[in-house]
This record gives C-alpha cells, structure tokens and sequence, in this order.
C-alpha cells in the first residue's frame, strides 16, 4: 500500500488551481479575434453613425437632424421596410414550421435530411446581385415565367403589383416580398429546427398515459413549448429582412425602402436644411432593431427552459 505525503497532495492540487487562470487566459486569447471583428465592424461604425445623426456639419450637438422623419417620403420607406419585413416573417416562418415538421419524419441521418439541411444553409445566403438576377430572368418583364402565363394562360404576373402605375412587379415593394421570403425560409428552417429536434418524446407518452391524444398533445405540450422558439424564429428573420440592403438595390432603383434612401442620400445631396440624414436614418434603424433584439432574447431565455 502506497501512502502519499501531505505535502506531495498540497502541491498537487495548487498545480491543478494554477492550470485554471492559464486555461482562462487562452480562453480569452481565442476569443480575441472575434471581439476585434466585432468591435471594427459593429460597435465603430455603430457609434459614428449615431454620432453622425446626433451632429451637425460643425460637429456641433443637435436634434434638427430628426426633422427628416418628417418628410413623407422616408415615413413611407420606413414604413414599406417594416410591412415588408413583417410580411417575409410570417409568412416565411408558417413555410418554414412546416418544412421542419416535415423533415422530422425522416431519417436525421438519411440522403433527404442531409440535402434539406445543406440546401437550407446555402439558400439562406444567396442573396445579393445573383439572386435579383434570377428573379429578374424569372418573373421580370420579360422572365420566363411572366412569358409562359401571359402566353398560356392570359395572366400578367405584373397585375399583382400594389401600384401599377410604377412599373413592374419586380421593381417594387410588392415584388420584393417574393424575393425576401425566398433567402428567409431557409433561414427560418434552420433557426427553427433545433427546438423541433428538442422535443422529448416522454412528453408525449407521458400524455398518452394520461389518456390524451395528439390533439392533447399538442396544445397543452407542443404548442407552448415551441412557441418561443418559433416567436423567437420569426423576430431574426425580420431582422434579417429589415437590414437587407444588396438584394433589394440590385432589383430597383427607387427609394423604396430605407437600406436604399440611406444609400441616396450618402452619395448624393441630402434634405435641404438637414445634415447627416443617413446617421439620423441608421439611428431609426437600430432603434427598431435593438427592440428587435431584447425581444428575441426574451424569447430565447423562454424557450431555454425547456431545453436544459
């Protein structure tokens, strides 16, 4: 039997603490790429774009920037990105529910699942000028699908636009929304589909024993436990389409909605009388986005109860 001196098990355990601040520090150390990311490309052009808004051209502090608010035209491009948004969040988040629903019957490991999967991260990052050009050979003026039903059945696909009388139906906001929700329910599969696999199939056995259906089962369990992860779901696809500029100004043009009249307005004469009217636009948007936020991250926080 082999007996151990105090001091040999005093020195060992002070090693081990010793190990712990260091592991620490490397901890640290690998997180620093990511902070410096975050901090040149987030938190630096956040703070001068609110510094610019709350400025004017001597660098003077003032609110007279905010009368740009006032003017109809941006009022109506805030509230054409907000409808917007919220239309593609919907909407995108029922396709995408549904979607998830469907691949939880399969196999998590099979051919389809793994497509679905694949298909989801890679359609969910292809916007910009490429996905405006598929559009625009699809249903623009002369897309082949605008061809087809206008040659086959009599129907212009450009009757569905909102306003006629602004050209056609991919030029505009309501053109848009077929775009947008095309890159968001992807997007909404693969935010939405982790609380799906999260569910416990005791729940539902433990409903079963208590006599329930699948009814049962899902309103009194399904339903409130997914609720926040779907809520939660469909807040990050708003975002996502709320902030969507390159898309959107590789369709038109026009000031239609904010992303492009911020873009107007730094490249060529801003509001008479105003200064910065791009900062005082970004101080809008990340106000809607931040409430935006705190409410994903109550949901969040809801959801991940049920997920310990």
């Amino acid at each position: 039997m082999t007996v151990v001196a105090p001091d040999a098990a005093v020195d060992r355990s002070a090693g081990a603490g010793a190990v712990q601040p260091r592991r620490r520090r490397l901890g640290w150390l690998g997180f620093t790429p990511f902070a410096v990311y975050t901090l040149v490309f987030l938190a630096v052009p956040t703070v001068l774009a609110v510094w610019s808004g709350l400025t004017d051209e001597k660098g003077t502090f003032t609110l007279a920037n905010f009368g740009a608010y006032a003017n109809p035209v941006i009022l109506k491009a805030f509230g054409n990105s907000i409808v917007l948004s919220l239309a593609t969040a919907v909407v995108s988040a029922v396709i995408g529910a549904v979607i998830c629903v469907a691949l939880l019957a399969v196999n998590p490991v099979g051919f389809t699942r793994v497509v679905a999967d694949a298909a989801a991260s890679v359609f969910a990052q292809f916007g910009g000028v490429m996905l405006a050009f598929a559009f625009v050979a699809t249903i623009g003026t002369t897309g082949l699908l605008t061809l087809f039903l206008k040659q086959a059945f009599g129907f212009d696909i450009n009757s569905l636009a909102l306003d006629r009388t602004a050209g056609p139906l991919i030029n505009q906001v309501s053109g848009m929304f077929f775009v947008y929700v095309y890159f968001s329910v992807p997007l909404m599969v693969i935010a939405f589909m982790p609380a799906l696999v999260g569910l416990r199939p005791q729940w539902g056995e433990a409903v079963a024993t208590l006599g329930g259906g699948r009814w049962s089962y899902w309103v009194h369990v399904g339903f409130p436990v997914l609720a926040p992860s779907f809520f939660g779901s469909m807040i990050l696809v708003f975002a996502g389409a709320f902030s969507s500029y390159a898309t959107a100004s590789a369709l038109t043009n026009t000031g239609v909605i904010i992303p492009i009249i911020m873009q107007q307005d730094l490249s060529s004469e801003t509001l008479p009388g105003i200064a910065h009217v791009p900062g005082v636009l970004a101080i809008g948007m990340i106000v809607v986005m931040a409430l935006v936020m705190w409410l994903y991250s109550l949901l969040q926080r809801r959801a991940a109860r049920w997920q310990r």
